[in-house]
């Protein structure tokens, strides 16, 4: 059973020396926000504090002291939240240059920053996406555990008990004389967490999957089909009979060549991989067909929408499947939603589709005009 949380949705951010914003605020329409600006302007900077405020981290950088301006040894991001009783949250975040991370909800810390995920459930959409097709399987991990993450806190605790267990099991396995009895002992350990996501992420692409398929199927008109299948060494029986069966291939190599951590989703078209045989925009479809799957099984869980934020979506794909992305986002299924651009008479033209509840904000170099 996945945890139901009440949604909220960003009515007001702060920023104070984050990234290219020095000092800004900036109010939001609860339904439709339009980011306009050059390239560099901060759009997708703004779009990232708000991805912060839900997930502690950055989306685009796994180091958090490139999100401080030069210069500057503290960031701040500071978000009002607000539900549809008017009532408010208030959640806030500083970075600091010497590794401190502390986020706040209504002024009370967290024991642990994982704790503060899926309190405000987020789906973020990037020209960055393009790692899930084109690089290794950590992306794809990654975009997994982001995701089942926000649905199950037991779910984040379990990856980072496999993780600290793994990363003691490869320490042994490069010493000269290895412990067998305390290797079999971590290697126990780790099953018991790699059972529960194992588990947990067949169920999710088994639910995932088919929404995948109709969100695919509705933007490119049928043209192609696309799956996606998940493999993990886990169907081949139990992590630690695999393990035990793998000891003398890894005390030679110094580390640990099966479990969870090699987990892989394969994004398939027509029967081959989509990093071969898709086009640029095919490709782009396939991922936006992924995030909007990813919220469509949040709503279908929790019967509440979460964040989403559009970046860059337009680019390279045709304006058949611009109409239909914009006829689908400002339908009444869709909850917030926070879209930039660098052309603004596209955007310009996305409000006049979408009509009143929006609005229409222009970055210039960190500076809202």
């Amino acid at each position: 059973m996945y945890e139901k949380r009440e949604l909220m949705y960003l009515s007001r951010i702060s920023l104070t020396n984050f990234k290219n914003f020095k000092e800004i605020s900036i109010g939001f329409s609860p339904k439709l926000n339009c980011i306009t600006g050059m390239n560099g302007a901060g759009k997708t900077n703004l779009l990232d504090s708000i991805y912060y405020l839900s997930m502690t981290k950055s989306y685009l950088s796994n180091q958090d002291q490139f999100t401080i301006s030069h210069n500057e040894q503290v960031a701040y991001i500071s978000g009002e939240y607000k539900r549809e009783d008017n009532s408010s949250e208030q959640i806030a975040l500083s970075i600091s240059r010497l590794g401190e991370k502390q986020i706040k909800r209504n002024g009370k810390g967290y024991k642990r920053l994982s704790d503060h995920i899926g309190i405000i459930p987020i789906v973020m959409v990037s020209p960055y996406d393009t790692c899930l097709i084109n690089e290794s399987g950590e992306e794809r991990r990654k975009f997994l555990n982001a995701i089942i993450s926000q649905l199950d806190r037991e779910y984040l605790r379990r990856v980072q008990n496999y993780n600290q267990l793994l990363a003691q099991r490869n320490r042994l396995l490069k010493m000269a004389s290895i412990n067998t009895l305390l290797l079999e002992a971590i290697s126990e350990k780790m099953q018991e967490n790699a059972i529960y996501i194992f588990n947990k992420r067949s169920e999710f692409v088994k639910d995932f999957v088919p929404h995948v398929l109709r969100y695919y199927k509705d933007i490119s008109g049928g043209k192609e089909t696309v799956t996606i299948e998940y493999r993990s060494d886990l169907e081949r029986g139990e992590l630690t009979d695999i393990l035990r069966e793998a000891f003398s291939k890894e005390s030679h190599l110094g580390y640990t060549t099966a479990g969870i951590h090699r987990d892989e989703l394969l994004f398939k078209m027509d029967g081959e991989q989509i990093r071969k045989v898709g086009s640029q925009g095919q490709q782009k479809s396939f991922l936006i067909s992924l995030k909007l799957a990813q919220y469509s099984l949040f709503r279908e869980i929790s019967n509440l929408n979460p964040l989403l934020l559009l970046d860059d979506v337009f680019d390279k794909l045709d304006m058949t499947r611009v109409e239909y992305l914009l006829n689908l986002v400002s339908s009444d299924g869709f909850g917030q939603i926070f879209i930039t651009d660098s052309n603004k008479v596209r955007i310009e033209g996305v409000l006049s589709e979408i009509g009143n509840n929006s609005t229409s904000i222009e970055i210039e170099g960190g500076v809202v005009l």
